[in-house]
């Protein structure tokens, strides 16, 4: 007992070392120099920011969708947590504008725009439950429940707003599932979490654990059947996010950076290519750069980071993306 608190007391020392070296006020490093980077929100907007925790053989994070860019990419929709309540508000990309609420719930978890810009998907969490919603984007505070009394997480339309994907816990693990708006039925798939489709096919991208603890990213043929992971390695990679014309995924990654005699474990932002060929790092910032989504011509990814604010406060940003 007296050696592994030996043992935990030396990671805290360790990482706070470490977490006081972080220059936060520092925008971009040298590996991101091609990248445009431009801060999207202000601290006053509340950009919702869960805890990222690190252990001595890696790091979690907050898996959940928490930005959304509107399919004529004229706005953003982010949670905003204030007075301990976190709500979807919605901004204007080309004006100075403030933001807009457009939920008055208690703790909104998660959101997607469907493709005809018109409602916004939500999970609404309770204490003994996760729930699908949707409400207009533009009406008041009207929504239509989905699903009820589960475990049901990260909604997001497919191309032709036939399904809404979504993913549940179960007591043997968490699976992918449908809801079919045409007939109000559930489906059940596969293995997975975060789902997310690919425009103009029938499969969809989501995550799994592997037998390590390590989350990979999967593609799912739901009409042929066939699986295939895409992208794995010694770290973990979630929340797969699809760019508009189906090419390319963007996701959260675990980096390992090398410090001392150990590492230090550090979220960045990845991409590869749907059959996952040409995965490639794309920020390097030792702050946690997390929840990438394309803009939507493609040309840009949206993220939520602690860079450019000397105290660490989480903002979203947009980078360039030319590949």
């Amino acid at each position: 007992m007296k050696k592994t608190l030996l043992i935990i007391l030396g990671l805290l020392v360790f990482f706070a070392s470490y977490a006081q070296k972080v220059d936060y006020g520092v925008i971009s490093v040298d590996e991101e120099r091609s990248r445009d980077m431009t801060k999207i929100t202000s601290e006053s907007d509340h950009v919702f920011w869960a805890p990222v925790n690190r252990t001595r053989n890696g790091v979690a994070w907050f898996r959940n969708r928490v930005i959304a860019l509107s399919p004529n990419g004229n706005e953003i929709a982010f949670l905003s947590f204030t007075n301990n309540r976190s709500n979807v508000f919605v901004r204007k990309l080309d004006s100075s504008g403030g933001s807009v609420q457009r939920t008055n719930r208690d703790r909104v978890i998660e959101l997607s725009y469907s493709p005809d810009g018109a409602n916004l998907c939500l999970t609404d969490a309770t204490e003994s439950s996760r729930q699908i919603l949707t409400t207009n984007v533009m009406g008041g505070y009207d929504y239509r429940q989905i699903t009820y009394e589960a475990w049901d997480i990260s909604p997001m339309y497919s191309d032709d707003m036939a399904y809404i994907f979504f993913s549940r816990k179960e007591d043997r693990g968490t699976s992918v599932w449908s809801f079919d708006t045409r007939d109000n039925t559930l489906c059940r798939y596969s293995s997975g979490e975060c789902p997310c489709p690919i425009p103009g096919t029938k499969s969809f991208v989501c995550g799994r654990v592997n037998s390590n603890g390590k989350k990979e990213i999967w593609r799912i043929d739901y009409e042929k059947g066939t699986e295939k992971c895409i992208v794995s390695g010694s770290g973990s990679f979630a929340i797969p996010s699809v760019s508009p014309d189906g090419e390319w995924i963007v996701f959260t990654g675990e980096t390992a950076v090398p410090y001392g005699k150990g590492y230090y474990y550090n979220t960045d932002i990845y991409a590869c290519r749907t059959d996952g060929s040409q995965l490639t790092q794309l920020t390097f910032h030792v702050c946690e750069d997390l929840c990438p989504v394309w803009s939507a011509d493609g040309k840009y990814i949206y993220f939520i980071s602690q860079r450019g604010d000397s105290k660490g406060t989480a903002n979203i940003w947009r980078m360039s993306f030319e590949f």
